[in-house]
């Protein structure tokens, strides 16, 4: 039995609706005896409410299975004061870990977008001025990703990726990152499953963030056709993936016919 770590936005639903197949992939997977975590680069949603949207959409996981880049960021910056460039609903996250500041800070972190006008407020001109001034006064400069753009509903969307490459040009300051591809966030959740790299699979749309970042671990990879798929990143792409399936529904099988 192997442990799988498996993309959520693009692999198990896109805006909300699930891919045809994943949850009955997901109930196939454990009843196989698979260990599974869901990793996901999610700045959007706290932990709470991704479990709730995947149940509504038919898949059965427990909060403690999921891992995302704002409790990650968290633990990192344990007792820390954070200016904190993030959707709302991922601040019960943070909180646990962090104090939230408007100014005064020890570390800026900025986290991602939404489909609604909330980002008009994190990422205001105001607010992205404020996170400029705190990194220039010596403060860290910590990001949850750097996506260039992810996939949704209405189509690919502008991602963090650019406002984090604005401030480190800005600022002179290169940020770290908490989710993938940080090899720490793939560690964190294979300890949970107390698995080695070698011992484990990747499954994601994202042929940086989610291949790139786990084979450099050691983990094996599969990239899915959803979501953020692209067939000319795939061809451009270095490493690659060590499988490409059309869906995430195709894995049970998969794997049950394979040496991987």
């Amino acid at each position: 039995m192997a442990a799988i770590l498996l993309d959520v936005d693009g692999v198990l639903h896109l805006s909300g609706v699930a891919v045809p197949g994943a949850a009955e992939a997901v109930a196939r997977l454990r009843g196989a005896g698979h260990g599974l975590r869901f990793v996901t680069n999610n700045t959007t949603r706290s932990r709470r409410m991704l479990v709730a949207d995947l149940r509504r959409v038919g898949f059965d996981l427990g909060e403690e299975e999921v891992h995302t880049t704002p409790l990650a960021a968290g633990r990192l910056l344990e007792g820390k004061r954070v200016l904190a460039l993030t959707m709302a609903a991922i601040r019960e996250d943070l909180a646990r870990h962090v104090t939230l500041v408007e100014e005064g800070a020890e570390v800026v972190l900025l986290g991602g977008c939404d489909e609604t006008d909330e980002n008009e407020r994190v990422f205001a001109y105001e607010t992205l001025s404020r996170a400029f001034h705190e990194i220039r006064a010596g403060a860290r400069f910590v990001c949850l990703h750097r996506n260039r753009w992810w996939q949704t509903g209405r189509g690919p969307l502008l991602d963090a990726g650019a406002f984090v490459a604005g401030l480190e040009y800005t600022t002179g300051v290169q940020a770290e990152v908490v989710g993938k591809p940080s090899g720490a966030f793939f560690e964190a959740a294979l300890a949970a499953l107390e698995a080695r790299p070698d011992e484990a699979t990747m499954v994601g749309d994202d042929v940086e963030a989610d291949v790139g970042g786990a084979k450099a671990l050691g983990l094996r990879a599969i990239l899915v056709r959803t979501g953020k798929f692209r067939e000319e990143t795939l061809a451009a792409a270095e490493p690659k993936p060590d499988a490409v399936l059309d869906s995430v529904a195709d894995l049970p099988a998969f794997l049950e016919s394979s040496l991987l």
